[in-house]
């Protein structure tokens, strides 16, 4: 069964975001503010930077799917 990227959104503004996928989807920041939603794939490494809005996320293994430092980046269906 594929799994969905999660939505992420900067809404802080903060240069990196850790997160516990290699694969999303960068929003920027929640609407109105975001970007077009942009699907990312790190493949074999272990970080990449957001083309539209210059986030850096990096990948850590310590984190669930569900997890980012700083916390509440990743966007539920309710709040996009």
């Amino acid at each position: 069964m594929a799994h969905a990227a999660p939505h992420i959104a900067n809404d802080k503004g903060t240069e990196r975001i850790f997160v516990g996928v290699k694969e999303l989807q960068c929003m920027g920041a929640r609407p109105p503010f975001d970007h077009p939603h942009v699907f990312l794939d790190m493949g074999g490494d272990s970080q990449l930077l957001c083309p539209y809005c210059s986030t850096l996320f990096i990948y850590d293994p310590r984190l669930a799917e569900n997890e980012t430092d700083p916390p509440g980046a990743i966007v539920t269906a309710d709040a996009a």
